[in-house]
C-alpha cells in the first residue's frame, strides 16, 4: 500500500482528498494535518511515501513547510494543491522551486461534491501511483498533469528498469537549427536547470512544451525570463522564431510552426487534445520534423505517460537527433522512458550533463556547416 498524508487547513478539503483516495487500489491515508507546521510531526510519526500539501495555511503555509521538509525528507514526494488563477500558479511555482514535486488544481465550476471527489480522484491518484516508485501505476490510472478531467487515460508500455542501449549514431552531425523540448512531471525544475546551463548567445530558438494549464504556462515562462540568460516568452500566434529565445507553449494550446517566407512563426492550435494532453509534445515534434527536418534536435525530460515519443519517431525518422532524460534523474521515467525504451535516443543524460551538451553539439553542428 502506498501510504499519504493530507494537510489542508479546510476540513471540507481533507475530507475531500480522503475520500477522493479512498476508493483508490494500493492507496491509503494515513492521517490529515490542518497546516504545515503539523503536518512535520505527522510526517516523522507516520513516515508516509506521498504528502498532499494545500498551499495557503496558517501558521505554516504550504510554501514554507515544503522548504522546512526538504531539509530532513530530501525525496520524500509532496503534490501541491493549487486554484487555477494567477495567485494560485505564481505560489504553485514557488512551491515547485522550493521543493515540491508536482502539484493538482482544485477543481471549479463543479456542480456537485461527488464530481468533486472523481475530479481529485482523476487528478492525484496517477501521480501517486507514479511518484511512489512502488511498480509501474496501473495502465487505466496513467495521467499526465495538464490531462483534463474526463478524458480518456493513454495506454501506456511501462518503462524499463534499466535505460535500453541508445542506437548507434547515424553519421556525422549535422547542423542544428532548433532545439524541441518535452516534458511534464518534474518538468519545471528540469527545464530550469538546463536553462540555467545555456548561454545568452544561444545560436539557435528553442521552443518547449510543458504539461501546464492556462496561466500556469504565463506564470512559468516569466519566472524562467526572470532567473535565466535567455529570453523566455509564453507563446502567442504570429512571433517569429529568433536565435536565443525560448517559446513556451501556452496551456491549453497546441504549438505548431509554420514557415512564413524566409522566417519561422508560431500558431497556436485547438484541435483535439493528443495522449490526453493540449498541449502535446508530439504535436510540436511533427511540426518541428516538418519544417526542420536533420536540423531539428528533439529533447525529452521527466514525465509522466508517453507523450513525445510518437513525435521522437518522425522527427528521428526526418534525420533528426533525440536526447532524453536518464531514469536516476528523472522525477518520473515516463516520457523519457518510453522515447528510450522505442530505441528512438541517440543519447540518454543526466539532467546535469544535458546543457553541456546541447551546447556541444550546437557548436559541432555549427563546425561541420562551416568545414563544408
Amino acid at each position: 500500500m502506498i501510504t499519504v498524508l493530507v494537510v489542508d487547513d479546510s476540513v471540507v478539503v481533507r475530507k475531500l482528498i480522503t475520500d477522493a483516495l479512498g476508493g483508490a487500489p494500493g492507496i491509503e491515508v494515513v492521517g490529515t494535518a490542518a497546516n504545515g507546521q503539523l503536518a512535520q510531526a505527522k510526517i516523522d510519526q507516520l513516515r508516509p511515501d506521498v504528502v498532499t500539501m494545500d498551499i495557503e495555511m496558517p501558521k505554516m503555509n504550504g510554501i514554507e513547510a515544503v522548504r522546512e521538509l526538504r531539509k530532513r525528507h530530501r525525496q520524500l514526494p509532496v503534490i501541491m494543491f493549487s486554484t487555477l488563477s494567477a495567485a494560485g500558479a505564481s505560489a504553485t511555482l514557488e512551491a515547485l522551486s522550493a521543493g515540491a514535486t508536482d502539484y493538482v488544481t482544485k477543481p471549479s465550476n463543479v456542480g456537485s461534491i461527488a464530481e468533486s471527489v472523481a475530479a481529485v480522484r482523476e487528478q492525484l491518484v496517477p501521480k501517486i501511483h507514479a511518484l511512489a516508485r512502488k511498480g509501474p501505476p496501473p495502465r487505466a490510472l496513467m495521467r499526465p498533469s495538464n490531462a483534463p478531467p474526463g478524458r480518456p487515460a493513454p495506454t501506456l508500455r511501462p518503462a524499463p528498469t534499466r535505460p535500453a542501449a541508445a542506437p548507434a549514431r547515424r553519421g556525422p552531425a549535422g547542423r542544428v537549427d532548433l532545439i524541441a523540448v518535452g516534458c511534464s512531471t518534474g518538468g519545471p525544475d528540469a527545464l530550469t536547470k538546463v536553462l540555467l546551463g545555456l548561454t545568452a548567445d544561444l545560436p539557435v530558438p528553442m521552443v518547449v512544451t510543458q504539461h501546464m494549464p492556462p496561466v500556469f504556462t504565463k506564470m512559468f515562462a516569466e519566472r524562467l525570463d526572470r532567473s535565466t540568460a535567455l529570453s523566455v516568452v509564453e507563446a502567442t500566434d504570429g512571433m517569429e522564431l529568433t536565435a536565443g529565445t525560448v517559446y513556451i507553449a501556452p496551456g491549453d494550446k497546441h504549438l505548431v510552426l509554420l514557415r512564413k517566407g524566409t522566417s519561422v512563426v508560431t500558431q497556436l492550435s485547438a484541435a483535439p487534445p493528443e495522449n490526453s494532453c493540449r498541449p502535446a509534445v508530439d504535436v510540436m515534434f511533427r511540426s518541428v520534423a516538418q519544417l526542420f527536418g536533420g536540423s531539428g534536435y528533439a529533447l525529452v525530460l521527466t514525465g509522466m505517460g508517453h507523450d513525445g515519443r510518437g513525435g521522437a519517431k518522425v522527427m528521428r525518422d526526418a534525420g533528426a537527433e533525440v536526447l532524453a532524460q536518464d531514469e536516476a534523474s528523472s522525477v518520473v521515467w515516463g516520457m523519457p522512458g518510453a522515447v528510450v525504451q522505442a530505441g528512438l535516443a541517440d543519447d540518454v543524460l543526466p539532467l546535469d550533463r544535458i546543457a553541456s551538451c546541447l551546447l556541444t553539439r550546437l557548436k559541432v553542428g555549427r563546425s561541420a556547416a562551416v568545414a563544408r
